[in-house]
């Protein structure tokens, strides 16, 4: 036993000892990434590791914090029904819209790729504006109006769908579908543009190497070629929509009011933005953001190990 202790430590020096020597070799390397490391660790590292300490105690701004433990916790998952709702409500927008965001992005971005130059440039910054283009969404408030110039009670009316125009962003029972559309219709971002992008950079030569292989039709070429070639752009594709998915806020708030009819359109970023930004109890919304960034987390993980299996 201490022999091969010996030998395990003497292979972890000399492996050491190795990574330090090309370290020193590198060192220009790491001098040109510095900047950005550092500015990788002061705003975005340093801001989760301090949410995650913040968490653990109660902190209100005004006093020094003080620790106690897993009582945010405690009282998040056992005392706070609305916490549990905006649980219910972010799952429910990242399970729907989040995969059918993710494979209508994918899908026009493929149905693009076939259109000549010109007309693909057009149809890209047609799809792209809405998540660019700022307070879009609220040109929905419009259409969906309680009153009779709303045009889509104007529209139902007309043909005699309903009598009386329905508060529709108010009702809690279609304040979220009418969120879910909107956030569909605002999904086509960053994602969908890694898919343009990767769609071009496909070498068309294995598409002739596939058909002198058996490919017959264009879902085998999407399957067998497209799709494993463009894995990467996949991952940076699902994260993204990740992101966007649990981290819904402004278009609940902006269309179903702040807080909403029974809280029907809260979701864990609204609560977040509750309790930091309204009552300033900044321990427990630091415990509201930790929890949100662990499901993140693990949903990007079960993601990633989908989307290794594509092509295989």
């Amino acid at each position: 036993m201490k022999e091969y202790l010996q030998k395990y430590l003497t292979l972890r020096k000399h492996n050491f000892n190795v990574a330090l020597k090309k370290a020193k070799n590198r060192k220009m390397c790491y001098i040109f990434l510095a900047p950005y490391a550092i500015l990788f660790t002061m705003f975005f590292v340093f801001p989760v590791v301090a949410s995650i300490y913040y968490s653990f105690t109660y902190y209100n701004i005004l006093e020094p914090p003080r620790f106690i433990g897993l009582q945010n916790y405690i009282s998040l998952v056992l005392q706070d029904d609305i916490f549990l709702i905006g649980v219910k409500n972010t799952l429910m927008i990242a399970l729907i819209t989040g995969p059918l965001g993710y494979i209508l992005s994918f899908l026009f971005a493929w149905l693009i790729n076939e259109l000549p130059r010109w007309i693909r440039s057009i149809a890209v910054i047609v799809f792209y504006a809405p998540s660019i283009a700022g307070n879009c969404y609220v040109i929905f408030s419009v259409f969906f109006r309680g009153d009779a110039y709303g045009y889509v009670n104007a529209f139902l009316m007309s043909i005699g769908l309903i009598d009386a125009p329905k508060l529709w962003l108010i009702d809690p029972t279609y304040m979220l579908p009418i969120c879910m559309v909107v956030i569909l219709w605002m999904s086509m971002g960053s994602g969908f543009l890694s898919f343009v992008a990767g769609l071009q950079g496909v070498d068309k030569s294995q598409f002739e190497a596939g058909y002198m292989d058996g490919i017959k039709n264009r879902w085998q070429e999407l399957w067998y070629i497209t799709l494993p070639s463009m894995k990467p752009m996949l991952m940076f594709g699902a994260v993204m929509t990740i992101t966007s998915s649990f981290g819904v806020a402004d278009v609940t708030m902006a269309l179903c009011g702040y807080p909403s009819t029974d809280y029907a359109a809260r979701t864990i970023v609204t609560h977040l933005f509750d309790y930091g930004y309204s009552r300033f109890e900044m321990g427990y919304a630091c415990a509201i953001a930790t929890i949100l960034f662990l499901m993140m987390i693990l949903c990007n993980k079960a993601i990633q190990s989908l989307l290794r299996r594509v092509g295989t």
